[in-house]
């Protein structure tokens, strides 16, 4: 993966709410952001699953399922924004959440957005534009602890995870990378520093991305100073997703009782 540290990504803000066709039209020109925050504050957030489609301005859309938890009357919850892996073009990838992040993660009773990426990556400009636009909005309108807020997901989710941990580090207080491959190292060869908590989630089999690759990047970074605890799933390959929910359970302990 190539070094993006310095690579500053544009906000894109431009958006608005509907539930039927994402067909550009004339109409969209005439919204403005009071129309986009309104919307964006009016959806529901009811105990449970809800999909989204939330459109730009300009004709575009963003999907993304929102996942809301069980809380009390101005209750603040932590915040998850997770990212699935390469989709292929599936075009309901981001609705994967059933085998994986809602067990793996249910003890932190949270927020949790899974935006649509098609079947591009996450540090390509427009995936990186939708999951800030998404972010900073969920921040303003819902019951968010700011003090617990984190990036998780698998494999191209994965480096998603890594991407953001490094570029957006005052957005998320953690990182759960899965089954990732993510260069942390400088042209010298030297690792780069992450200023969040990482916990990064490998496959001991992993047949797509070498154990021992991921596990050298994370080493190089420990040394350049980053908070990083790295787990090795015995047996584990790449292509089960869902025989990683222990593992993400125990990177939620590790949220509860080392990071938040």
């Amino acid at each position: 993966m190539k070094n993006l540290s310095k690579i500053i990504f544009p906000i894109v803000m431009g958006c608005v709410l509907v539930f039927a066709s994402c067909k550009k039209d004339d109409s969209s020109s005439s919204r403005t952001f009071e129309d986009v925050e309104r919307d964006f504050n009016a959806l529901d957030l009811s105990p449970g699953i809800h999909d989204i489609t939330l459109a730009m301005l300009d004709g575009d859309s963003y999907k993304f399922r929102v996942i809301a938890p069980v809380r009390a009357a101005g209750e603040k919850r932590p915040f998850v924004l997770n990212l699935h892996g390469a989709s292929g073009g599936n075009q309901e990838a981001y609705k994967a959440t059933a085998c994986l992040v809602e067990p793996g993660l249910a003890g932190l009773n949270a927020f949790i957005i899974s935006p649509y990426g098609d079947n591009g990556l996450w540090y390509e400009s427009y995936y990186n534009q939708e999951v800030i636009t998404l972010v900073n909005l969920a921040k303003k309108y819902w019951p968010i602890d700011l003090n617990k807020t984190v990036v998780t997901g698998y494999s191209n989710g994965g480096n998603g995870s890594w991407f953001f941990a490094e570029t957006q580090p005052a957005m998320f207080t953690a990182s759960i990378p899965m089954a990732s491959s993510y260069d942390i190292t400088n042209p010298n060869g030297l690792g780069r520093k992450i200023n969040i908590p990482m916990y990064v989630i490998h496959g001991q089999n992993d047949e797509l991305f070498p154990v021992a690759q991921t596990q050298t990047w994370v080493q190089l970074s420990q040394v350049a100073g980053s908070n990083i605890t790295f787990v090795v799933a015995p047996g584990l390959s790449h292509y089960i997703p869902c025989s990683y929910v222990s593992y993400l359970q125990g990177a939620a302990n590790w949220l509860v009782n080392t990071v938040w």
